[in-house]
């Protein structure tokens, strides 16, 4: 075996009717890696995950996980992973360690029941009835029903949402040690943040494809920095340096204030200071900022808001 530990190509799930999900879809995730897909609601990546899973057969493609088919060859796969969906449907009536328990009993090589809430941060939650769980009490139960098995590959759907801002950080440090402990993880989020802060590389879905990919630095990377402030008083856009000299690529002007884009923050920022001085001028409300995942991000969204996606659609069933 590799040391790809998950290996997928040219991916595709259709559903029902012909809508196409996941069109076409290409990655690989290390030994030891953690691997973040993004993408706004609709983008395609629980349709992925469950084929990475298993739980379901593609429409087309290939994918490996620990050099097995997980759908075909379940058997091999499935002791060696741990699964966390986005809703885990527990008995309301059991407590949370007879849940744990119950789980323990279906599960090869299983970790005992208490150090699997201890991890979790649930221990003293262990006679409570499922029914009185908070939402993040039960994303911590999945979580930890997810690790009883001590999987190699761990797939994360959406681990942290209902969670606090003191519950996602404690997540965050459990994934951290997994992933430091030889743990692959697949995780997915709406949380950028959670993204920058685990992801040792990451996707960004858009309608079933892969808009963007690579180290998280290098995805920021491809996106330009922003620099915007209101022109003063009297001065309109052609007073101002000229902007190629400034490494300005663009810019947009809403009344008084300009926004510039660049791929050379420091040099512009700079350069736009030392002719305010010059000029003795004041640039009211500047804001100078670097590029983002954020901004990655919603890039692609847009894209999708503009109808990108539905375009390529028609092209393709014409």
């Amino acid at each position: 075996m590799t040391d790809q530990v998950i290996d997928v190509s040219d991916l595709r799930r259709v559903y029902a009717g012909g809508f196409e999900a996941v069109r076409g879809v290409s990655f690989s995730v290390g030994q030891g890696e953690l691997f973040a897909l993004l993408g706004t609601n609709g983008a395609g990546k629980t349709s992925t995950v469950e084929l990475l899973e298993g739980l379901a057969a593609p429409a087309g493609g290939r994918v490996r996980v620990l050099g097995h088919d997980p759908y075909t060859e379940r058997a091999a796969v499935r002791p060696r992973i741990g699964v966390m969906l986005q809703e885990g449907g527990f008995p309301a009536e059991l407590t949370v360690a007879e849940t744990v328990r119950m789980w323990a009993g279906c599960t090869s090589g299983a970790r005992p029941a208490a150090e699997a809430l201890e991890a979790v941060g649930m221990g003293r939650r262990a006679g409570v009835r499922v029914k009185q769980l908070s939402g993040g009490e039960k994303r911590r139960l999945d979580l930890a029903l997810a690790l009883i098995g001590r999987p190699e590959v761990l797939f994360l759907d959406e681990p942290t949402t209902g969670l606090d801002a003191e519950g996602r950080r404690e997540t965050w440090e459990l994934v951290r040690e997994l992933r430091d402990k030889g743990t692959t993880v697949l995780l997915t989020t709406h949380y950028l943040e959670e993204a920058e802060e685990l992801a040792d590389r990451l996707a960004i879905l858009h309608e079933g494809r892969i808009a963007a990919e690579g180290r998280v630095a290098d995805v920021v990377a491809a996106q330009p920095s922003h620099v915007s402030f209101e022109l003063p008083e009297g001065y309109l856009p052609g007073d101002l340096p000229p902007l190629a000299a400034l490494g300005v690529s663009g810019h947009e002007v809403t009344g008084r204030r300009i926004r510039m884009r660049t791929g050379e923050l420091q040099r512009t920022a700079t350069e736009l200071l030392l002719w305010a001085r010059d000029a003795r001028v004041e640039l009211t409300g500047l804001d100078i900022r670097a590029a983002s995942l954020e901004e990655a991000f919603l890039r692609i969204a847009r894209d999708a808001e503009h109808g990108t996606g539905e375009k390529e659609m028609k092209e393709m069933a014409a």
